[in-house]
């Protein structure tokens, strides 16, 4: 999944930084000039909401856009992601254009 997303963005243009888990994700978000972070919910070591809240709390990261992709689609869940600070939630299996859509509104 992670390398259909890389490979969407990546011909829509985009610049992507990939992370093999939230920590990975983490620590890449700090040495890289990161315009957006769209986050897979269930991740090793540090998930997608466990990141958000991580990054948040850098004044760097206060307005910098979160999106959580996953297959999670409970409304506790969608929930838990924005008290935690996510910009908003996408729900696998992800269509391409509306991804390449959601991610133009979200940056400008």
């Amino acid at each position: 999944m992670r390398k259909m997303v890389a490979f969407t963005l990546t011909g829509a243009g985009f610049h992507v930084v990939e992370a093999v888990d939230g920590q990975d994700a983490y620590e890449k978000a700090q040495t890289n000039e990161i315009h957006l972070v769209l986050a897979d919910q269930n991740m090793p070591r540090l998930d997608g909401i466990g990141l958000t809240r991580k990054l948040r709390e850098h004044a760097k990261f206060k307005t910098i856009p979160i999106l959580i992709l996953t297959t999670e689609s409970s409304d506790q869940m969608k929930q838990a992601g924005r008290n935690a600070g996510a910009t908003g939630w996408l729900v696998k299996p992800f269509d391409p254009t509306k991804l390449v859509e959601v991610i133009r509104k979200v940056i400008r």
